[in-house]
């Protein structure tokens, strides 16, 4: 079912909602939080497909915000609060409101905002792109229990990371982080079974990948070793080395959904390492709500101190 107001409020998208769920025979809310999704016209679709697509499962209500900017002074000094309210099969297994803002009531989205949360339930704030500068400090961003942003999407990732750690705070994460559960999981494995210390490492990927930088701090701080970032033509990360006294680990993705694992004195071994849809990055942070420390380490851990940066481009 979809309702369309126009020039409306809070209250009565409230009402709306409600003898929508009465019209489909569910006049419970089954959801078990509010996904605020801060978006331009531009992304908004594939955001909420993704959000939608998360939904099966973390049954949400999703409250999509996008500010509209007017054409003349005069349309930019109207104020107007349109709403595209989504419940049943259009809507995943939750409930979604586009709410666009027109003129002056976009400069307090909160006020529109708050109304329309779950009473009693974790309050998610996503920005697929124009993230904040600091996030918990936004108006929006304020409300939530989980602030996430994507590095991927602003022009300049590695200063985007650097303006992340300098106004971090818990609750904050980047999808650039969640991309690399598979890599951090499989290295963790690959330890585990080597049994040896790590004496260098080195991150192989695209120029000015987030994930990459994410990454190779991460292993900086947690290995206590310099970690090498080298160039190569991608996409995203195509390998990561570990030295160890044995000899050397590695899993090199150059292309596709499959990497090989390399074990001193092991055969070699093919494992799944796709990349994932946004939908499902989405779906993997919105299972834990807490403070992700391992991020923050990642975010202020300097993997750049004593290594060295090359090009590695193969051959055409």
């Amino acid at each position: 079912m979809k309702i369309d107001l126009t020039d409306t409020t809070a209250s009565k998208i409230n009402k709306a909602l409600v003898q929508g769920r009465r019209s489909i025979g569910t006049p419970a809310v089954g959801v078990v939080l509010t996904m605020v999704i801060v978006t331009d016209e531009e992304n908004a679709y594939d955001a909420t497909k993704a959000a939608q697509e998360a939904s099966r499962e973390h049954p949400s209500r999703t409250l999509v915000v996008i500010k509209r900017t007017a054409r003349t002074p005069r349309d930019r000094q109207g104020n107007r609060l349109d709403a595209e309210i989504r419940i049943g099969a259009d809507a995943g297994t939750g409930e979604t409101v586009i709410l666009r803002l027109h003129g002056e009531v976009g400069r307090h989205a909160d006020s529109v905002v708050l109304p329309l949360l779950l009473p009693d339930a974790p309050v998610v704030v996503w920005w697929p792109v124009d993230a904040p500068d600091e996030p918990a400090k936004d108006p929006l961003g304020a409300l939530a229990a989980r602030r996430i942003t994507d590095a991927y999407a602003v022009e300049d990732p590695i200063a985007a990371l650097a303006a992340r750690a300098g106004s971090y705070a818990p609750g904050d994460t980047d999808l650039a982080w969640t991309r690399l559960t598979p890599w951090r999981s499989m290295l963790a494995a690959a330890l585990d079974q080597a049994h040896a210390d790590v004496v260098s490492a080195a991150v192989e990927s695209e120029a000015e990948n987030p994930s990459a930088e994410l990454l190779a701090r991460w292993l900086g701080a947690r290995l206590g070793v310099p970690v090498e970032r080298v160039t190569t033509a991608g996409p995203v990360i195509t390998a990561v080395r570990l030295g160890t006294v044995n000899g050397e680990i590695r899993i090199d993705r150059p292309d596709g959904p499959l990497a090989t694992l390399s074990l001193p004195g092991q055969p070699e071994r093919t494992l799944a390492l796709k990349v994932r849809s946004t939908a499902e990055l989405i779906a993997e942070e919105l299972r834990r709500l807490d403070a992700d420390e391992m991020y923050a380490v990642a975010l202020h851990g300097d993997a750049s101190g004593s290594t060295a940066t090359k090009e590695s481009v193969p051959d055409a």
